[in-house]
């Protein structure tokens, strides 16, 4: 038996299919995670995110700190509340973790996966040392993804104290009441809010939200939702032998000013001048066939590559996949399924926003 989050109950009353997870006890889907796809895509559906890690970050020098361990720059921040996605990086350039860092008042939070726990808290720790700051581990919180084009009107429903500050919650903002934090983040294509609740209150929470309408949905459909929205898996896209360059996370690099030396920025200087060999793209299989993870990538006169993530898009009603491919890759490759090659065509990531198509 794995870790279990305090909704545990709740998915185990709601019929959810319970599977391990980065050492988790998490549901995959409740019946049909086709339907929980659609819904998201439709409506709205949430999904008990509690196993990620949230990490809080105060003190005299916590800017310093992240601006030396983050590649994206935090001193931009320009308001209360307002987030930033970024790499956590190692010296060679490889990427410890994806995450989201919010800039609060005289303190910063971070998200970090819950896949990489530890690695990343050993990392954090380690490198803080250096910092007259302090890192505080909080998971005493839960944390509820509300995601589709009814999500936050239905959790205003829930939360009617905190309606006005949540309809003034611009995209990538989070702001906390008391224990609670609202931020207008997530990881899906849509719009919706990522809700972090403090353990005790999180059950009521989310019964009240299933008696608002809103569908409990799987981890299933939030992997071909995320999918579909051209959104990085750690584990999968990337990895920490992976850089940012080569994993579709160039814009997440803040190069200037030039003089902040943030952890692996030496490395990506040096591949950058060398040329980067591999890139992340989209690729689109419209006729019968599932692209999965693993599977070859034939670019005829240039190399091979792999797919990264792969599934069938239940948006599109075909199939799509990222893949790591040679950067000389154009428009076209073969997929390498069951012993044949299958003609299939590279797009730019992502498939779908909003619940439309977005590429060529």
């Amino acid at each position: 038996m794995g870790k279990q989050t305090p909704l545990y109950q709740q998915h185990l009353d709601a019929n959810g299919k319970i599977v391990d997870f980065g050492g988790w006890d998490m549901p995959i889907h409740y019946g049909s995670q086709l339907q929980e796809h659609n819904v998201v895509r439709e409506d709205a559906g949430m999904f008990d995110v509690s196993h990620m890690t949230i990490v809080d970050i105060a003190g005299p020098e916590a800017l310093a700190y992240l601006q030396k361990i983050l590649a994206n720059d935090v001193s931009k921040l320009g308001f209360t509340g307002k987030a930033l996605y970024t790499g956590m990086l190692n010296e060679e350039g490889g990427v410890i973790d994806d995450l989201i860092v919010y800039k609060m008042e005289g303190w910063y939070r971070t998200v970090v996966n819950c896949g990489t726990r530890e690695k990343d808290l050993a990392w954090m720790n380690k490198q803080i040392e250096s910092f007259d700051a302090t890192l505080t581990e909080r998971p005493e919180l839960a944390m509820v993804a509300v995601q589709g084009p009814n999500a936050i009107e239905k959790v205003k429903q829930v939360r009617t104290e905190q309606a006005g500050l949540i309809s003034e919650l611009k995209v990538f903002q989070g702001l906390p009441v008391g224990e609670w934090f609202y931020a207008r983040t997530g990881y899906t294509g849509e719009d919706g809010l990522e809700i972090i609740v403090p353990a005790a209150e999180v059950a009521e929470f989310w019964d009240a939200l299933i008696a608002a309408g809103v569908a409990p949905t799987g981890l299933g459909a939030r992997d071909t939702l995320r999918l579909e929205a051209g959104m990085n898996l750690y584990g999968n896209d990337m990895d920490d032998s992976i850089s940012p360059l080569q994993a579709g996370m160039g814009w997440t690099i803040a190069w200037e000013p030039a003089d902040r030396d943030f952890i692996g920025r030496k490395a990506l200087e040096a591949q950058k001048a060398a040329g980067i060999p591999s890139k992340l793209v989209g690729i689109v299989l419209e006729t019968r066939g599932v692209m999965r993870s693993h599977q070859k990538v034939v670019v005829e006169g240039i190399g091979e590559g792999e797919i990264t993530s792969g599934t069938f898009s239940p948006t599109l009603q075909h199939s799509i996949a990222m893949a790591r491919v040679p950067y000389d890759t154009g428009s076209e490759c073969n997929i390498e399924m069951r012993g044949k090659l299958v003609p299939a065509r590279i797009v730019k990531i992502p498939f779908v926003r909003n619940g439309k198509k977005v590429f060529e």
